[in-house]
């Protein structure tokens, strides 16, 4: 399979297992706008750029995943949600409550260890406290991208851990592209997508 394609399928099944509900896909929406304002301020102000992605979008999307995803038999696509999951390439739920247990477990430890084991400068005040912990946010995001994308050349080829990687740095585009008309079903009273829409766009996929 080609990069290109590899990269729509990825795409695909990601938005047809884990993205029905349509306030989940609002989330995305609002998730979207907070990373693409994240990509701006890592540039100028980094321990801005952790606390707008993990305070505001990860919330948001993760809120959706967790709490407005229907987690029984997928009618739509013939899957089970174990099936779902273990075929997930990415941060499957499981994968993402250690992710986010790690998340969590950071300010704790570094109230704890100011210096966060000789890593930084002690904070003095809590605004310190905040740009270190902001700081240690931004590293962990990044060692989870990259320790998931190299797990992934282990487990299906260079290839498959590249094309996963390039769809995490773009998914704010995507997710803006494919759910913008969420508030506007919303509106309509659509509870849920019924991937009518995606199954004829994308006959590669199916």
């Amino acid at each position: 399979m080609k990069f290109y394609d590899e990269l729509q399928k990825q795409r695909w099944d990601d938005h047809r297992f884990y993205h029905h509900n349509r306030i989940n896909q609002f989330l995305h929406l609002l998730s979207a706008c907070c990373f693409l304002a994240s990509y701006v301020l890592v540039f100028y102000y980094p321990a801005a750029a952790a606390l707008v992605g993990w305070l505001l979008a990860m919330t948001l999307r993760q809120t959706g995943h967790f709490f407005f995803e229907p987690k029984t038999y997928d009618q739509v696509n013939q899957a089970s949600h174990e099936h779902k999951e273990s075929v997930k390439v990415g941060y499957n739920l499981q994968r993402k409550v250690v992710l986010l247990s790690i998340w969590a477990l950071v300010p704790v430890i570094l109230f704890f260890e100011p210096s966060f084991f000789g890593m930084m400068q002690e904070h003095t005040e809590i605004m310190s406290f905040i740009n270190n912990m902001a700081i240690i946010w931004l590293i962990v995001g990044f060692v989870a991208v990259i320790f998931r994308t190299v797990h992934l050349f282990k487990l299906m080829g260079v290839q498959s851990g590249l094309v996963w990687f390039t769809k995490i740095l773009t998914d704010p585009f995507h997710d803006i592209k494919i759910y913008h008309k969420s508030v506007y079903h919303l509106m309509k009273g659509e509870m849920y997508d019924d991937m009518t829409d995606w199954y004829e766009e994308t006959p590669k996929a199916n």
